[in-house]
C-alpha cells in the first residue's frame, strides 16, 4: 500500500491507541492489567502485519481468521460464563459510552483509505456504513443519560442496539470484501488494508472493544432497576 500516505498510518496507529485508553477508562479494577493484555496482543499482531503474514490472500482458512478469531472467543466467553459476565456488569456504562467517540475517526480514516483503494467505497459512510453516526451521538447520549439525567434506561439500551447492529453491518461488508476465497463482494477494489500494519488492528483490536462495549452495556441494562452510574 505505497500509495497511502503516511498520515493516515499515523491517524490510525493513534485511533488505536484511543480506543484502548477509552476502554481501559471503563475498567474499575486492574486497568493497567488490561491495557498490558491489549497492548501485547496488539504488538504480536502488528509483528505479524509487518511480516506480510496476512497478505497471503489463497490460504484456507484464511489468515485473518488468527487476528479476529481470538477476540471473538475472548467476547464469546463474557457473555457465556459467569465469570465473564460478572466481570461484564463491573464495568463503568458512562465510559463505555464515551468509548463509542473512537468510531468517528475510524470512519474518517476509512473513508481516507477509500480514496487510495485500499478498501471499498461500501465500507465507508459514502457506501453502506452508518456507523459513525454511533460515535457522533454518544456524547450527547453520555450528557443527557449520565450528566442532565433526561434520558434512562431504555433510550440507552436502543442506542446501544441500534450500535450494535451498524457494527454487525460494516463488519459483515467488511470480512465479505477481504481478498481470500470467501469474498463476496467488491472484487474491483477489496478491503486490503486490513491485511497490513497498523490497519489490521482493526479487525484484531477496536472492533472487539467495540462489541464488548456494546455486549457489557446491553448485559447491564437488562435489568429493570438500572441507574445511571460512572467514572466519567
Amino acid at each position: 500500500m505505497a500509495q497511502v500516505p503516511i498520515l493516515l498510518y499515523i491517524a490510525f496507529g493513534l485511533t488505536t491507541v484511543l480506543a484502548v485508553w477509552l476502554f481501559c477508562r471503563a475498567v474499575p479494577r486492574r486497568a493497567l492489567v488490561v491495557a498490558a493484555g491489549l497492548a501485547l496482543w496488539l504488538l504480536g499482531q502488528g509483528v505479524l502485519a509487518l511480516t506480510g503474514f496476512y497478505t497471503n490472500t489463497h490460504a484456507l482458512p484464511p489468515r485473518l481468521l488468527l487476528a479476529v478469531g481470538p477476540p471473538l472467543l475472548v467476547a464469546l466467553l463474557l457473555v457465556i460464563t459467569p465469570r465473564g459476565r460478572h466481570l461484564l456488569a463491573q464495568l463503568w456504562p458512562d465510559a463505555l459510552t464515551l468509548f463509542h467517540v473512537v468510531r468517528v475517526p475510524v470512519e474518517v480514516v476509512l473513508f481516507g483509505l477509500a480514496q487510495y483503494r485500499a478498501v471499498p467505497t461500501l465500507m465507508t459512510f459514502e457506501g453502506r456504513n452508518w456507523d459513525i453516526l454511533t460515535g457522533l451521538t454518544a456524547p450527547l447520549l453520555y450528557y443527557l443519560v449520565f450528566r442532565r439525567r433526561q434520558l434512562g434506561r431504555r433510550a440507552l439500551l436502543v442506542w446501544n442496539l441500534v450500535g450494535l447492529g451498524l457494527l454487525v453491518n460494516i463488519v459483515a461488508h467488511a470480512v465479505l470484501a477481504v481478498p481470500s476465497p470467501l469474498q463476496q463482494l467488491a472484487f474491483e477494489q477489496p478491503n486490503v488494508a486490513v491485511l497490513y500494519f497498523p490497519f489490521g488492528w482493526l479487525p484484531a483490536g477496536v472492533v472487539p472493544l467495540v462489541l464488548v462495549a456494546h455486549l457489557a452495556a446491553l448485559w447491564q441494562l437488562r435489568q429493570p432497576a438500572w441507574e445511571p452510574a460512572g467514572v466519567a
